[in-house]
């Protein structure tokens, strides 16, 4: 079992929530209900931002519950693979590992049907937590999905406060899901129920049109989800880049022109790409300048991971996102 040790655990991020399987149809642009076949994926947003930070070469650890069953082993053994530490990783024998049914349209955008009544990862309780490996976080990053039910609400609750009480940067990606929530008045209510206590958080431009109920991804727009707690708020916009806000500055940084294949694990990729980065050197966050630049590799390895199909095989390594910012700024003299 890959584990971290205390000696080699400064900059590790901790990456809590929900893994689980993609059915990919064989061939794209068809309904769920169209699909001649499916292909299995691992996926799972806060597992994919844990294995793109591996991938990059950063310390990472995964918390969160899979089936004791084929696939639940299956996704562990991947989580080891890509060098993440699983000693956070707890199996439940009487919950199947959850599984969504994805479908890309023809435009390359995703729907959504899942498989989770309940399943594994809904089940983690605070008492499965492994509270040593969330002490040694640099960074703890988490989503919403796991704050949906109990038991799983009150473990992430736990995990949060203790990875804070330790001086862990908490990092915040929503990855809204609508359709496993109860409404979207409940989903926005509970999103925004820990926004307060994030210190980075990263939502899409659909997210921020969802959580503030306004059709705009202007400025004054996302700066009713600031708060003064907050040390960086992005704005992921897809192909034209990212917004940044801080205390001091805000910008917008441009992303790259690449022929997209398939958006899924993309947003993971930039977060992943972003804490790894943020993990050696939190000053960066003050620095307009050098946030730029991390903000424009984080934008390389969103766009790379359009690319390729699946979200794990195609999460990019160091070389490849140097590659990218190379040959763009080779472009641009």
């Amino acid at each position: 079992m890959g584990t971290v040790n205390g000696d080699s655990a400064a900059g590790l991020v901790v990456s809590f929530g929900e893994m689980l399987i993609d059915f990919v149809p064989t061939v794209s642009g068809v309904s769920l209900a169209e699909a001649p076949g499916f292909l299995k994926a691992p996926g799972g947003a806060p597992a994919n931002v844990a294995i793109a930070v591996a991938r990059l070469g950063g310390l990472c650890a995964f918390v969160g519950k899979l089936g004791d069953d084929e696939f639940g082993r299956m996704l562990a053994a991947i989580l080891r693979e890509n060098g993440v530490d699983d000693s956070g990783v707890t199996f439940d024998t009487g919950a199947r590992t959850a599984l969504a049914f994805v479908t890309l349209r023809a435009d390359g955008e995703r729907e959504f049907m899942f498989y989770r009544n309940p399943s594994a990862d809904m089940l983690l309780t605070e008492a499965e937590l492994n509270l040593d490996l969330i002490r040694k976080a640099t960074v703890f990053h988490y989503g919403s999905i796991s704050l949906i039910t109990e038991p799983c609400r009150s473990a992430h609750l736990k995990a949060m406060e203790v990875a804070k009480e330790t001086g862990a940067l908490l990092s915040y990606d929503p990855n809204l899901r609508l359709p496993l929530w109860s409404s979207a008045a409940e989903a926005r209510k509970q999103i925004l129920s820990i926004w307060d206590q994030a210190d980075i958080i990263k939502v899409s431009d659909v997210e921020l049109e969802f959580l503030t109920g306004q059709d705009s991804v202007e400025d004054e727009v996302a700066m009713q989800l600031w708060r003064p707690t907050l040390k960086l708020l992005l704005v992921t916009l897809g192909e034209k880049g990212c917004k940044y806000y801080t205390e001091d500055f805000h910008g917008i940084v441009e992303s790259f022109a690449v022929k997209q294949i398939d958006t899924t694990g993309a947003g993971d990729a930039f977060v992943g790409a972003l804490l790894r980065r943020i993990v050696q050197d939190q000053s960066v966050l003050q620095d307009e300048k050098r946030l730029r630049e991390l903000l424009r590799f984080s934008n390389a390895c969103g766009a790379i991971t359009t690319t390729k199909k699946g979200a794990i095989p195609s999460l990019p390594n160091a070389s490849e996102a140097m590659q990218l910012l190379e040959s763009a700024s080779d472009m641009l003299a």
